[in-house]
């Protein structure tokens, strides 16, 4: 494991991520994490765009790691674990649930997000975690309901800075977990909270639109469908789960 990362604290950015790619890019010190209290272009998932409310959570981290770009998709997971234990200290965590591969749900809306980029550095990745929490507003224009931290009875005060050190000092523990340990501790710690587990749920693979029952989560961290052809793999794509966005 490399040192402890430095956080950087910006006013006003185009894009956390953005602004952790250039810094990746230009050769700077690794590991680092950058937070803005305003986004003027924040993104999400497919290029689509992310509401970037005053008082949100905007968070990005950058590190170099000396590992497949497989295995450093996995962090994706760390980065949802990070979100929830931040969001136990405001909510009851029996509210907080996964939703494959990177929503974290409050009462079965979107709370949070999250965004891994990554590019090919010498014989490894540069990696951009990307992590945005709705702590006390939330878009009403998104395909999966959302919500925020406040509108769900947060017990105590809602912070943009201290949700950010907490959401570092959790990813950077389940981190370290995973450098040591692999993946299995955190795929165990994820299906805990995984939300549709057991349930029908529906992934768009391009022109491919596949159908079956959420039954797992694979020692990778892909989304293990049960279908009528078989057991069917999900690495990539959009998720529906029909019985989620009915209740919502």
């Amino acid at each position: 494991m490399d040192g402890a990362p430095a956080i950087l604290a910006l006013t006003e950015i185009d894009s956390t991520n953005a602004e952790a790619r250039r810094r990746l890019d230009s050769g700077g010190p690794a590991p680092f994490w950058s937070m803005a209290e305003r986004q003027t272009a924040g993104r999400g998932r497919r290029g689509r765009s992310w509401h970037s409310d005053a008082g949100n959570l905007f968070l990005s981290g950058g590190f170099r790691l000396d590992r497949p770009v497989g295995d450093v998709a996995q962090l994706s997971f760390a980065a949802a674990l990070a979100v929830a234990g931040c969001l136990d200290t405001a909510l009851d965590p029996a509210v907080v649930r996964f939703k494959w591969p990177n929503d974290v749900l409050v009462s079965g809306r979107k709370c949070a997000g999250v965004l891994l980029e990554s590019s090919p550095w010498k014989s490894g990745v540069a990696l951009v975690v990307g992590v945005g929490v709705n702590l006390v507003s939330a878009p009403d224009d998104t395909t999966l309901p959302a919500t925020s931290v406040v509108a769900n009875g947060a017990r105590c005060a809602v912070d943009a800075i201290r949700a950010a050190e907490h959401v570092i000092t959790e990813f950077e523990a389940w981190r370290a977990i995973w450098a040591r340990d692999g993946f299995a501790p955190l795929r165990q710690a994820w299906l805990a909270r995984a939300s549709g587990l057991g349930e029908p749920v529906q992934a768009r693979l391009g022109s491919e639109t596949v159908t079956g029952t959420f039954s797992d989560l694979d020692e990778e961290g892909a989304l293990v469908l049960a279908t009528h052809a078989g057991v069917r793999r999900v690495r990539a794509g959009e998720v529906i789960f029909p019985a989620m966005d009915k209740a919502t």
